[in-house]
């Protein structure tokens, strides 16, 4: 009995790991933790001015409404002034006007939606991603990506971070073990330094991952409250059950 419920728990635990292993090594890149704070409300505003500037001319969030960021301290006043650019009401959603006819003759593929893209891919995946494209006159549109190679989409960023080039070299350990090893060279400066700009695609990720699920934090919060509550019945209905059967046993 004993093993079958150490088996049990231990399984959840295995496909976890597994999943992260295959999702780290997917594409022979590693990912980068995404450093970031989905409580902070000046890096969530940081991003929405970001993906609303250079995201939302391809994509859209079509499940998310602009009146829903003033969860992240912005009036709607700020909305209309600074991020209402698809849309004449902030009760609308963060449609676009390109059609997936069009993204798909344009760019190979139509450019997917963006409300859910964090909670498919991942934080992590997100933010290295977004840090690893290089220029390659090989592909369609001038650029590749170390993370999803031959990706159809260009650097929206390239203007922040700048152009960047990419050595892929196979090597061999002493013990013969096979790796790759990735070399940046920078070829031309963008408008940020790499700290800013990984400041910037950080806070672009936290929006993305907020953007997923914007009641998160408040579930959490609430699914706290609830088990403690419980845990406090479970005691209460501890005592009733010893009150009731004592007689019993």
């Amino acid at each position: 009995m004993k093993r079958l419920l150490v088996a049990l728990l231990a399984a959840p635990l295995a496909a976890l790991a597994l999943h992260g292993g295959a999702q780290a090594s997917e594409a022979g890149y590693r990912l980068d933790p995404a450093p970031i704070d989905p409580n902070d409300q000046v890096s969530l505003q940081s991003g929405v001015r970001t993906f609303v500037n250079y995201c939302l001319n391809c994509h859209g969030a079509q499940f998310m409404r602009y009146n829903r960021l003033q969860d992240i301290g912005l009036t709607d006043q700020q909305i209309k002034d600074k991020l209402l650019f698809t849309a004449d009401k902030v009760g609308e959603t963060m449609k676009i006007a390109m059609t997936t006819a069009d993204g798909k003759a344009w760019f190979g593929v139509a450019p997917p939606d963006l409300t859910v893209i964090a909670r498919a891919r991942g934080a992590d995946w997100l933010y290295t991603y977004l840090r690893t494209f290089y220029r390659d006159p090989k592909t369609p549109s001038g650029w590749n990506n170390a993370v999803f190679p031959n990706v159809g989409m260009p650097h929206a960023l390239w203007t922040l971070q700048g152009e960047r080039a990419l050595k892929i070299e196979k090597v061999k350990d002493k013990a013969g073990h096979a790796h790759v090893e990735y070399h940046w060279s920078q070829l031309s400066k963008g408008e940020q330094s790499a700290i800013e700009y990984d400041r910037t695609v950080r806070d672009l990720v936290n929006f993305l991952v907020y953007l997923g699920e914007p009641a998160a934090e408040s579930r959490k919060r609430i699914g706290v409250i609830v088990l403690f509550v419980l845990g406090i019945l479970f005691v209460f209905a501890y005592v009733l059950k010893r009150e009731f059967w004592k007689d019993v046993h």
